[in-house]
């Protein structure tokens, strides 16, 4: 990436909007150039300034405010240049041209936030949370990404690598001594240490599991016999009509896909057809992608008629299951038996019994689903997190258990700790590839 040059881009969300907002960013003679050319005279940094933005013949393209922050303190660690005007498309693309025809050129995606971590002004993990928070779609993963950005998650990997290198660092004195017989391990109380920091990585990846949980969400597939009460049941929970309910087996032939929110969790869930054997082509077809979708489930909601209780089909589907897909069993349309809505453990199986046509049990419902894939509740001690960081963390995990069954071997102790902290690295930037950085920030807004 070249380092003189000058990125631009409109920051704003497209279409209309009250205000539209064009960044700059990039060395600060050619932004004072482009300053003067625009805007007519210098800019007091830091300092809201109330100005026309002129084209190349002094015409007024608009009226708004512009902002200038000096290197190096801006978001980017560069010189920056914030130019707000109203929010029309036509207007904004004026402006861009404008800019580009004096020497800018178009951002990539995620470009200024790149430069923020080519920068120093935010490490990898943070730059990763800047598009979480854009992403969020739940106020409590909102939360949880500015826990990120402000660095709860980066300095607690921090942490964990100086407890690391303290340790290597005892290994390594011991090999560096090897005529002398001198074993700093022991009275350091090597062992000790080293089960303390994987106590502390534990605790990291499961707040980090949880976090991935806010990031992602739930994926969640209603699967069963026609007629046990799929549609109505994702109706209940969305709380409103998304699916079409009738008596006749066989309505539903495609999946139905609703978004909602859990006690804060994003969940994802997946309306499919009865699974049932069946001679038409369109309904064979719908039950095809049911389990297409059930395949890639984070959770099956396994759903049968309590005035039926469970059959051999119910039992057939359960075999079918993928081996370690967890799986929540449901006894709909308790009303017309008369049974209470309660939860069952049954031969290590969870059982709900309810009625989607009432509403009764849900709650139980509600709380079983977000137990099934391994959610605590929210808290201040829960981190925004990737794929890359579970990754990144259940290595380090795994040189650290190798390394705990090396004592006796300091070359091999050393290594394993070296790998560990290698991974802990790759999470905020410390060590990471170019591509890696490439494929992070392309996935960001143009503007950010």
């Amino acid at each position: 990436m070249a380092v003189n040059d000058i990125i631009a881009a409109i920051a704003t969300a497209p279409g209309r909007g009250g205000i539209g907002v064009i960044r700059l960013s990039g060395p600060q003679r050619g932004l004072d150039a482009i300053v003067g050319e625009i805007i007519g005279r210098p800019l007091r940094p830091r300092y809201a300034s109330f100005v026309d933005f002129r084209d190349h013949d002094g015409a007024t393209i608009d009226q708004g405010l512009a902002l200038y922050f000096p290197a190096p303190h801006s978001y980017t660690g560069e010189s920056m240049l914030e130019l707000q005007g109203h929010g029309g498309p036509v207007v904004q693309r004026l402006l861009l041209k404008r800019c580009l025809e004096l020497g800018a050129r178009l951002a990539e995606p995620g470009e200024f936030t790149k430069r923020a971590f080519l920068n120093d002004k935010l490490d990898l993990a943070q730059a990763e949370s800047v598009a979480d928070l854009i992403d969020a779609s739940t106020a409590e993963a909102a939360r949880c990404a500015v826990r990120s950005l402000q660095g709860a998650f980066s300095e607690r990997i921090h942490e964990l690598t100086r407890e690391l290198i303290d340790l290597r660092a005892l290994v390594e004195a011991t090999l560096d001594f090897p005529d002398e017989e001198i074993d700093f391990l022991k009275p350091a109380d090597a062992e000790g240490r080293l089960r303390a920091i994987q106590q502390r990585l534990e605790e990291v990846l499961d707040a980090s599991r949880q976090g991935s949980l806010l990031r992602e969400g739930i994926h969640i597939v209603l699967a069963g016999q026609p007629n046990v009460g799929k549609s109505s049941l994702l109706n209940r929970l969305a709380g409103e009509e998304l699916a079409i309910v009738t008596d006749i087996p066989g309505t539903t032939r495609d999946a139905i896909r609703q978004t909602m929110e859990i006690g804060g969790v994003p969940v994802h869930i997946i309306d499919t057809a009865g699974l049932r054997a069946s001679d038409d082509p369109v309904e064979k077809l719908g039950i095809a992608r049911a389990w297409t979708a059930i395949e890639k489930a984070d959770l099956v909601l396994l759903l049968a008629d309590a005035t039926r209780g469970e059959t051999a089909e119910d039992e057939a589907i359960l075999k079918r299951l993928p081996p370690q897909l967890p799986s929540v069993h449901i006894m709909n349309k308790i009303d017309l038996v008369g049974h209470a809505p309660v939860v069952d453990t049954q031969e290590g199986k969870t059982v709900i019994w309810l009625s989607a046509k009432t509403g009764a049990g849900l709650d139980l419902l509600r709380d079983a689903l977000l137990k099934a894939v391994g959610w605590h509740g929210a808290g201040e001690g829960i981190y925004m997190a990737r794929e890359r960081h579970l990754q990144a963390l259940s290595l380090a995990r795994e040189c650290l258990q190798r390394a705990a069954g090396r004592g006796g071997q300091p070359e091999l102790f050393a290594e394993e700790l070296r790998l560990a902290q290698e991974a802990l690295a790759s999470i905020t930037g410390d060590f990471t590839a170019d591509d890696l950085l490439g494929e992070i920030f392309s996935r960001f807004c143009i503007g950010k």
